[in-house]
């Protein structure tokens, strides 16, 4: 039980940042970003091709593609998501759920719809003594890196004077613009920054799950389940539901195998019969 409820965390540990990443655009920009997913695609699928058409390794994929992902993201708000923002949300979540089926669309015509084959690195190529059970060193580093990049934003959220300002216009944006702050400045390098996450996490799944372009629309449609829960715009609770949901469904997987697949969603329905707003949302954030 304790190496499922392991394998749980190391799971909720791409739902947590690629959750962190949906939450803390939709609280900025209101934007329901279903690209997210294909995003996450792009950060296996880019590492995958560095390694296989350049010879880059690993550790410098795990920089370099988010970094990239990030860039494209600034523009991609720049160019689209900034000039249908007046509109209807609606019109933001057709553009990027037709983005994700583009981007998707693409990586088949050139890959197939084959799994690429993506190795662990040399020096996480082992396993690691837990005291009770051995782990996979990899995937331990995964938790790791998740753990602390949680940690990492949510001491520059809540510590610093940028974070407070970001974490003030994504929770209440029309408050933070009458206290004179120009939330426009912050929402390109947010969206930036939300799909860098993305990239990360995709370049983290690279050696531990099927490098394939279905990966993203498999994950995406779970991941809004975990913001659901966690709260929309919620930046905490879309984290702590990241893991929390990660953790209920290796345990679902080990005690009701039946329900594995429905069981998040489940849980989701519950949730929001209970709480509407999720379990850290706020009423506001439905009107």
């Amino acid at each position: 039980m304790l190496q499922q409820a392991f394998n749980g965390l190391v799971g909720g540990a791409f739902y947590a940042l690629l959750a962190l990443g949906l939450a803390v655009i939709f609280g900025m920009l209101g934007v329901v970003n279903f690209a997210h997913g294909a995003f996450y695609m792009l950060g296996a699928f880019g590492s995958y091709v560095l390694l296989d058409s350049f010879g880059v390794n690993f550790w410098i994929a795990l920089v370099a593609v988010p970094v990239a992902l990030g860039l494209a993201g600034t523009v991609l708000q720049r160019l689209f998501i900034r000039r249908l923002a007046p509109l209807d949300p609606l019109y933001n979540f057709l553009f990027t759920f037709g983005l994700a089926l583009i981007l998707q669309d693409l990586v088949k015509r050139e890959y197939g719809v084959q799994s690429q084959p993506y190795p662990r690195p040399d020096l996480l190529a082992g396993t690691v003594d837990l005291g009770l059970f051995t782990y996979p060193a990899y995937q331990v580093f995964v938790l790791a890196v998740s753990v602390t990049l949680c940690l990492l934003v949510w001491l520059v959220l809540t510590r610093t004077r940028v974070g407070m300002i970001v974490r003030a216009a994504t929770e209440r944006p029309e408050l933070t613009r009458a206290l004179g702050i120009d939330v426009g400045r912050w929402v390109t390098p947010v969206f930036g920054f939300g799909i860098a996450l993305a990239g990360l996490a995709g370049v983290l799944a690279a050696p531990m799950r099927a490098v394939n372009p279905l990966m993203g629309g498999d994950l995406i449609i779970t991941v809004f389940a975990v913001v659901v829960i966690g709260g929309l715009g919620s930046i905490f609770g879309s984290v702590a539901a990241g893991f929390a949901i990660g953790l209920v469904s290796a345990l679902g997987n080990l005690y009701v195998p039946a329900l594995s697949q429905t069981l998040v969603f489940i849980l989701m329905a519950a949730v929001l019969l209970w709480r509407p707003a999720g379990l850290f949302g706020r009423e506001e954030a439905l009107s």
